[in-house]
């Protein structure tokens, strides 16, 4: 779920970036096209204010960048297939919001003219120093322009005032019309349609037969030349990755939470419900689990009262039998018969002591695990004085804590060892150093081991191992139920593994 949220939330950080870096590469497409278009109109000044017979050198003394191509030439080339008269072309041109079809449609870049007025001032292009570009302008329409003459010479007045479609030109207007008015062409001709990267304007120069062409490549747009562009994205990457990062934990906290408290979970009213706090939905799930753990915890508590009632109930009429027994003149047949008995006795003592193990009614305390640990291999050792030295408590530097319940850990640890000491003939007792708040306790032997199919079915109640195991005595089969019942009451587990070459190992895990 992580990874999916992860990737779904890169996947919206690369869109945005990638929006982000579509308009920057537009904004300097069209910042690029509006200076070449500048350009254009500075080397048509050039040339234009010089008489027709100084026009060639004029052209060759000019430095135009070098993707600007500039002739002259009898005629337009036959690309240039779109031609207006220049009243017409300067209507296109100042008027800011363009026309459709208009010249800046064409060379402007992609989207259209720019909206506003071409910026100022220019700049002779023979010091190699480019028009600055400041954008902007006013939106004002313009149509109340110079008017030319039948024969071409401007009057410098408009025909009419203006009305409510046709308002003044703005000041940079005015600079812009007294840049080019003085020497304005009688023709206009440019390329229909972008052709790639390629533009290209052709001007019919004032008093001459003779056409200006220039064509210009524009370059292709990188915003990475930008000083901030970079700086810019890195931020974003930056800033979008942290807020991932973060709002995934976010998200996954509840999860974590309530992983952790099913983990914990312990079947006691010692293990604290979860908040029910936060979004409703993370509400109803702490909700729900906890309904969960108190059906669990009323479940094993109605077992127990259960169980206890039939094994005390038992009691009465086992030792009445046990007692009319001892009448039975027959002494093979009392003996069979008070064999059976003591054997239906045992049953209901441990089913008692299972019943007790449940509860969990002794409080938790903290403890020394190694000094209980040392208390319980004591009392075997001398419980069983044949086999003391075949039980072992492997030395162990430090002191570990743990939380727990003594007398229902001391009943856990005696029944491992001497599980360990009746089927494997020796028991090694080892503390291992805490680790992530786990503390781990192995008993091991040096028997045969078990199939691997019996490990856990070991734990459940009444379930012996093969007689290999033990084929002079024998249990009820409820100690190593009792075992784990006692230990995961606690917070903890308990596994079984086999060892190699051979034996047995009793793992046991503990709330440090």
């Amino acid at each position: 779920m992580s990874l999916l949220l992860t990737v779904g939330f890169v996947g919206l950080a690369i869109m945005g970036l990638a929006v982000e870096t579509m308009d920057r590469i537009t904004f300097h497409e069209r910042f690029v096209a509006h200076q070449d278009l500048l350009r254009t109109l500075m080397i048509y000044r050039s040339v234009a204010e010089d008489p027709p017979g100084e026009r060639d050198q004029e052209l060759q003394e000019l430095d135009p960048p070098s993707s600007f191509s500039v002739r002259l030439a009898n005629e337009p080339d036959k690309d240039m297939v779109r031609q207006e008269g220049w009243m017409e072309f300067q209507k296109l041109f100042f008027v800011p919001e363009g026309f459709r079809n208009s010249p800046l449609d064409d060379m402007a870049g992609p989207g259209g003219p720019h909206p506003g007025p071409f910026p100022l001032p220019f700049h002779s292009l023979r010091n190699d120093s480019p028009p600055a570009f400041f954008g902007g302008g006013s939106p004002d329409l313009c149509h109340d322009l110079p008017h030319s003459e039948p024969g071409g010479d401007f009057t410098g007045s408009a025909p009419h005032g203006p009305d409510a479609q046709c308002l003044g030109p703005s000041p940079e207007q005015h600079r812009l019309k007294d840049l080019l008015f003085p020497f304005p062409p009688t023709r206009v001709a440019w390329l229909p349609d972008h052709r790639k990267r390629y533009r290209g304007l052709a001007f019919l120069l004032p008093n001459d037969t003779r056409w200006l062409v220039i064509r210009y490549r524009l370059p292709a747009p990188n915003p990475f030349n930008s000083a901030t562009f970079p700086l810019a994205l890195g931020l974003m990457t930056v800033g979008s990755g942290l807020l991932i990062v973060w709002g995934v934990r976010r998200l996954l906290l509840p999860v974590r939470t309530l992983s952790a408290a099913a983990a914990a979970f312990a079947p006691d009213a010692a293990s604290p419900p979860l908040s029910e706090q936060g979004p409703l939905e993370v509400a109803q799930a702490a909700a729900a689990f906890n309904a969960m753990a108190s059906r669990i915890r009323r479940f094993i508590s109605e077992r127990t009262r259960i169980l206890s009632a039939i094994g005390h109930d038992l009691r009465t009429p086992i030792t009445r039998m046990k007692l009319r027994a001892e009448f039975i003149e027959d002494d093979e047949m009392r003996e069979k018969f008070l064999h059976d008995i003591n054997e239906l006795m045992s049953l209901v003592e441990a089913t008692l002591e299972f019943s007790k193990d449940s509860s969990a009614s002794e409080p938790l305390t903290t403890l020394d695990l190694h000094a209980l640990l040392q208390t319980v291999v004591d009392d075997v050792a001398e419980s069983r004085p044949l086999d003391g030295d075949r039980i072992i408590l492997a030395d162990f530097n430090g002191t570990v804590m743990t939380k727990g319940r003594p007398m229902g850990l001391k009943r856990a640890f005696t029944n491992l060892i001497n599980n360990a000491v009746n089927y494997g003939g020796n028991a090694m007792v080892i503390i291992h150093p805490p680790h992530n708040g786990r503390v781990t306790v192995t008993v091991e032997d040096d028997g045969p081991g078990l199939p691997e199919d019996d490990l856990e079915r070991m734990f459940e109640a009444f379930v012996r191992g093969e007689e290999s195991r033990n084929r002079e005595t024998g249990g009820t089969g409820l100690g190593l139920a009792i075992t784990r019942t006692i230990i995961r009451g606690q917070g903890g587990d308990v596994v079984l593994h086999n060892r190699e070459p051979n034996g047995l190992q009793a793992v046991v895990t503990l709330v440090a």
